[in-house]
């Protein structure tokens, strides 16, 4: 009988084949995610014309989404500790998917803000499932690029809801971009034959088996043999999960990780509710306007990559550090008169370190909390979170109402980058930094095996 290190052999494992091909569907995921989400800033300058929506009105119903992404990262979360990682995206892509596509067909705000919500449990679920499923199988050293890479579809979505809005709106009208969400739909049964299960889940759940051929894609070199007795510490604990997420010395942390999130997506989701809209204002004509929200996921991009390559050779605490105060910066900016290129610039920087840094967030709650408990802490991060990108779209619609000058609204939004840097500096370096309440042998063996 063999005792095989399962977190060795995937921290050691060459990127292969197989690799690629979770980077690939978790990306494609994350794509459609992010089209489903920034789509309501697209139409937004429509609706309030439209709906003659106030300012207020508006920004409330940009927050229904919010509100069911909230509830959907709580609940979805934590769910697939316990039923499977894979189940729970097909559920999330369900909901976020179906509920877009009907969206389309909304008459009133009500019925509009009601798809919302629903579309919103799936586009809020799927994200720490998909986060927590990259980082089991990515190798150690690539572990940080790999979540960026991924995550990054998120800004590819985005820019594909800004560039098809800019043809299909003035050509189609607005439910158009919300029908071409009901692809994902279509792939579902591609994307269920071809997404691995968690090795975690299925060694819980006694599939050893099916464990074992999963490992041999990860490392090719590895053939599984019958008895094989496959060690994998994942810092079980007989603390409710939420619970466990304060236990060990990661008290201070949690609560950091949950400060920084609800800042960065504030930030976030301000920006993409609402640049359009401020563009307009500032006298920018409706394609002009949406090709800043391209520049912003554009951004993005960079910023996800960019940073994670980074991160990989020094440590995503200090990377995020700098990219909150550089997105603080950038963001005041955008407020005062300059050339349009120069526009250009800080708009892509501001998407580079807002949601860049998000992506760089959730890999670092990824990697800083054990297996047990990783989509849950994920999970909790992102729902209260959630709470932050709530306040954005509502924030920015207050704003606009108060007919303040252009440059205050972006000021308001600059705010929450110096503060997310602030509790990102509080974050210990990796569960193995925290200061410990004296760790668990189980505890201490996953925390190693996360830490950079």
């Amino acid at each position: 009988m063999r005792k095989i290190d399962v977190h060795e052999l995937i921290d050691k494992a060459k990127f292969n084949r197989f690799h690629w091909q979770v980077l690939f569907w978790c990306a494609l995921i994350i794509i459609f995610d992010g089209y489903d989400l920034v789509i309501y800033g697209v139409v937004l300058p429509v609706l309030m014309k439209e709906w003659d929506l106030t300012p207020l009105q508006a920004g409330t119903l940009g927050s229904y989404a919010l509100f069911g992404m909230m509830f959907g990262a709580l609940i979805f979360g934590p769910l697939s500790d316990r039923f499977g990682r894979k189940r729970v995206i097909a559920i999330c892509v369900v909901l976020f998917s179906f509920f877009t596509f009907i969206n389309g067909f909304a008459t009133t705000p009500t019925e509009f803000a009601i798809c919302r919500f629903i579309a919103g449990l799936g586009i809020g679920g799927v994200m720490p499932n998909v986060v927590a499923l990259m980082t089991e199988y990515s190798p150690k050293k690539l572990r940080t690029t790999l979540v960026a890479i991924m995550f990054s579809g998120y800004s590819v979505g985005g820019m594909l809801s800004a560039g098809l809005g800019m043809y299909l709106i003035p050509n189609f009208g607005w439910p158009s971009v919300f029908f071409v969400a009901g692809v994902p739909l279509l792939l579902l049964p591609v994307i269920l034959y071809a997404l691995p299960e968690s090795i975690g889940f299925l060694l819980h759940a006694k599939r050893d088996a099916e464990a074992g051929v999963l490992l041999g894609r990860v490392e090719p070199n590895f053939a599984p043999r019958i008895g094989d007795r496959y060690e994998m510490p994942t810092g079980k604990t007989s603390h409710v999960s939420l619970v466990a997420l304060f236990k060990n010395g990661r008290a201070l942390s949690t609560l950091m990780f949950w400060l920084a999130f609800f800042m960065c997506l504030l930030m976030v989701y301000a920006l993409a509710s609402w640049l359009p809209k401020l563009m307009t204002q500032a006298g920018y004509g409706l394609g002009s306007s949406l090709s800043f929200l391209l520049v912003l996921n554009f951004g993005a991009i960079f910023g996800a990559i960019g940073g994670g390559f980074i991160a990989d050779r020094l440590h995503l605490k200090t990377v995020l550090m700098v990219f909150f105060v550089i997105a603080a910066f950038s963001i005041s900016l955008l407020g005062f008169k300059s050339p349009t290129a120069v526009l250009y610039l800080l708009v892509a920087a501001a998407g580079a370190t807002t949601i860049g840094s998000q992506i760089l967030l959730y890999a670092y709650v990824a990697q800083f909390y054990p297996m047990a408990i990783r989509s849950t802490g994920i999970g909790w991060a992102s729902g209260v979170g959630r709470s932050g990108a709530i306040v954005g779209p509502i924030l920015g619609g207050t704003l606009l109402g108060m007919a303040m000058p252009l440059e205050y609204n972006f000021m308001f939004f600059a705010i929450p980058g110096a503060i997310a840097a602030f509790a990102v500096s509080l974050v210990a370096r990796s569960a193995a930094h925290a200061p410990t309440e004296e760790l668990p042998l189980p505890f201490a063996a996953e925390a190693g095996a996360i830490s950079d």
